[in-house]
């Protein structure tokens, strides 16, 4: 499917056009469209690839898809909602939604001990087409409800008056088209060495390169539903890898890590006689099966038999293996005969490469065998239902090649064995699987938060949560025989809904090992020992102990606290314990996607090292389409992001906060006017006594959000405690002396300048990244920080490294209030 239809919003009386489009070969000309599921008569609408609806009526709300066949097979689109407004009915109130952002820790708390402000927000939903808006196949923008007007208010916080933005007024406007990208890097699945230059491509189309240290950034095509991404390498050491990639539809990069299989050394054969290559022969267990090659099985492309020596590589991905997960290809789908991507459960997936001796030319084979053994299928229903699949490079779905039917057979000496066995032609280099199509389905709910507390307005979007089907044995949950399939989700303002293979009969048949991570870093996952609190996971009892949780370092302190295992036990429907999350059965995922906060669901929550952000003018990073344009904007450019931070030495006996307070330079507009403030816990240097660093984010210098002129931001750097600055960067003084004007430096326990313009890197102690993603700048940034260099990326603080100020804190006399302190409480004074 190339064109999916989109989502519409109209008035009564009004007319709506829906496209859709699919490929293939023949090329697919009967379309058939859907109403909630049911099937739209061809003559009453006639419709073929577009379908017009005229004087619309309310119950012609609902969703849409079309789904188009051949003798080949059948595909259905996405669905697309249409929503019906009543004459005079809005669809974008001007009264803004409640959104709270955090105050500073010195402002007071209101009524109910919250330090919590409502700033209102717009919900980016489409606005009702004008009647000329007919067409609904080209690249519209279309018009989104937005931000039309916003006030300035004042807190009164510690004696001073913060300004904070608050969202006025909404009404419809252009909708905004934020970037998505998918950003990452491609390395090698056994030793993590890059794929350099490796060729991308999505469906058939070159796009581009990987770098030199295997990075890449691919821009995801407007429509996209599967993000499809093929990276080959071009010295043929590794298998072409397919990917099925995650990707944030509301815009910004998601960072993905790509491992690559190590193609297997090549054997050489006689073409003349019959060959038998084994599959998996993980860690010395018996392999899973074998390809047999029967003699004069190879040819040329012309189809003229090949009997000289054959250099044949087979590369077998052994899912009894835990570590080969990451390596897999594709996201394990094919499209049923109704059109519907649908799971596979894989017993390994094998590439093979055969090339003539001498010349090194690609070979094909006629029929040959695949043989499975039988024994090692656990489940024994998946024995009637074992097939051969290859792997379409252009869809990332799987197409059935064959059945395994039972066989008996024998090895040699060895006792007597039953055989599943398959014929195959190799025609193109293609991935090869062994899999059963697995119907025992559910979706489990995730939530990413922002920290520990969980509330429920500081969920993160843009977290790819990551879930691998394992086959665990019984009575062994922590030691699983074998995964099964994976799946990525990225999270949206209501978490993610990942699809899970379930049992009903027995709750341990299949488990979940689930991950976060949030561009590269890897979120924590609610701890399971030890004491279980319930509270905390985000499941009530009893479900949470049928599920059996448990955080990866559940038995062993020293193992990671980011990813926990579950039993995918499927909901039973009489049980009302059962009913409310996290798992949904299949035919539920609406109810899982828009499920409430309150209702059960599993966390992940980011370990935020005392660090807090507080910006006049509200935006969620999370959530590119909250951006709004204004003078005092932390961000002046959505489109891309640019991330500052200096690096602060504190010599002194503890960890100390340290505050950026960034106000307006030079711009006339924003003079004196505050855009934000930082705060940050310095980190020890685990090298150095009583040093630490703190690596502080300001706000970048340069044009606001109109384009028209610099503005050199203010910013002052101040720690907490009885500080005073001992030395400054050299070069970092003279690069402020010659660009004047140079801000006064006259408070010893404080450093304050007019940020740089220039990107100038560690030998300053500035670290500057830009990206499409602020989040993902803002990591690259930090880690460049803490290494100390312009390139490097560490999480241990190196904290006499690449600094741009030093100051050298003491213990305070008790009853003296700090500089910090005296500016919480009389700023004007201080």
């Amino acid at each position: 499917m190339v064109l999916h239809p989109k989502a519409k919003v109209r008035v009564a009386g009004q007319e709506v056009t829906f496209c859709c489009k699919a490929s293939g070969i023949p090329v697919p000309k009967k379309y058939y469209w859907y109403h909630n599921g049911t099937m739209l008569e061809k003559k009453v609408h006639r419709y073929g690839s577009r379908l017009t609806l005229r004087g619309l009526a309310p119950e012609q709300a609902g969703t849409y898809h079309c789904k188009a066949s051949t003798e080949a097979g059948a595909i259905k689109s996405a669905p697309a909602q249409l929503t019906v407004l009543a004459q005079g009915q809005q669809s974008c109130k001007p009264e803004p939604e409640p959104s709270l952002v955090e105050l500073p820790s010195e402002c007071p708390q209101d009524a109910t001990g919250s330090r919590y402000y409502n700033v209102g927000r717009c919900p980016p939903t489409p606005c009702a087409g004008g009647p000329g808006d007919r067409s609904g196949c080209g690249a519209e923008a279309g018009r989104c409800c937005g931000v039309r007007r916003m006030e300035m208010r004042e807190i009164p916080c510690a004696g001073s008056l913060l300004p904070v933005k608050v969202v006025a007024e909404c009404g419809c406007g252009p909708c905004a088209q934020p970037r998505v990208l998918v950003q990452g890097r491609v390395t090698a699945a056994d030793t993590g060495e890059p794929l350099r230059f490796g060729q991308i491509f999505l469906g058939g189309r070159k796009v581009g390169f990987t770098g030199y240290k295997g990075s890449f950034t691919i821009e995801v095509p407007p429509d996209t539903q599967r993000l499809v991404v093929r990276f080959v390498d071009r010295q043929q050491r590794f298998v072409d890898a397919v990917k099925v990639l995650p990707f944030n539809r509301r815009g910004g990069a998601i960072y993905q890590e790509v491992k690559m299989l190590r193609k297997k050394e090549p054997v050489e054969l006689d073409g003349n006689r019959s060959n038998a290559i084994p599959l998996g022969e993980a860690s010395g267990r018996e392999p899973v099966g074998e390809l047999v090659l029967p003699a004069g099985a190879f040819l040329r492309p012309s189809g003229e038999v090949f009997k000289g020596t054959v250099k044949a590589s087979v590369t077998f991905l052994d899912p009894r293996d835990m570590a080969t997960a990451g390596a897999a290809s594709s996201d394990l789908s094919f499209a049923n005969a109704e059109g519907e991507i649908v799971p596979l459960r894989t017993y390994g997936m094998f590439a093979v490469d055969f090339r003539e001796g001498e010349s090194g030319a690609a070979l094909q084979t006629g029929p040959v065998e695949v043989r499975m053994d039988a024994g090692q299928v656990w489940m024994p229903e998946h024995l009637q239902k074992m097939k051969l699949w290859s792997l379409n490079p252009e869809t990332g779905l799987w197409e059935e090649e064959g059945v395994l039917r039972p066989a008996g057979g024998s090895r040699g000496k060895r006792e007597e064995r039953t055989f599943l066995v398959g014929n195959l032609e190799i025609r193109e280099r293609r991935l090869f699987n062994l899999d059963v199509p697995e119907d025992r389905r559910c979706f489990v709910k995730v939530r990413a938060y922002s920290n520990e507390k969980f509330n429920p307005y500081e969920q993160l979007e843009g977290v790819v949560i990551s879930l691998i089907n394992l086959e665990p044995q019984p009575g062994y949950p922590a030691n699983p025989r074998a995964w099964g399939r994976f799946d990525s989700v990225v999270t949206g303002p209501n978490g993610a809904c990942l699809p899970a293979f379930c049992d009903s009969q027995r709750p341990d048949a299949y488990s979940a090992y689930v991950t976060a991570t949030l561009g590269g870093e890897e979120l924590e996952a609610v701890a399971s020992s030890p004491k279980l609190n319930p509270n905390a996971v985000g499941v009530s009892q009893p479900y949470l102990g049928k599920l059996g949780y448990r955080r990866l370092d559940h038995d062993d302190p020293n193992l990671k606290k980011t990813a926990f295992q579950i039993n995918v036990a499927k909901p039973d429907p009489n049980n009302v314990d059962e009913t409310n999350g996290p798992i949904y059965p299949y035919r539920s995922l609406e109810e899982c996607e828009e499920a409430p906060v309150s209702a059960n669901h599993l966390r992940f929550y980011r370990v935020e090292v005392d660090k807090y952000e507080y910006n006049v003018v509200p935006f969620k990073e999370s959530d590119l389409t909250s951006w709004t344009g204004d003078y005092l904007s932390w961000w002046p450019n959505p489109q891309e992001f640019r991330a500052c931070f200096i690096k602060v030495q504190i010599e002194g006996p503890q960890e100390y906060m340290v505050r950026s307070r960034n106000v307006g330079g030079s711009h006339p507009r924003t003079r004196g006017q505050l855009y934000g403030l930082r705060d940050t816990r310095s980190v020890r240097d685990m090298l150095l006594e009583n040093t630490s660093g703190a690596c502080v984010e300001f706000k970048c210098s340069g044009m606001l959000f109109d384009q028209s002129l610099v503005d050199r931001t203010l910013v002052s750097i101040i720690p907490q405690g009885s500080c005073q600055r001992t030395a400054v960067n050299s070069l970092l003084r003279e690069y402020l002396n010659r660009h004047p004007p140079v801000a006064e430096n006259n408070h010893t326990a404080a450093f304050t300048m007019l940020a740089p313009v220039d990107p100038l890197g560690h030998n300053y102690g500035i670290y500057t990244v830009t990206d499409q993603n602020p989040r993902l700048a803002k990591e690259i940034a930090i880690g460049r920080c803490f290494d100390g260099t312009s390139d490097g990326f560490s999480r241990e603080m190196k904290a006499d490294t690449g600094t741009a100020v030093t100051f050298t804190c003491q213990e305070r006399p008790a009853g003296r209030e700090s500089f910090f302190q005296r500016l919480l409480t009389a700023p004007a004074e201080a």
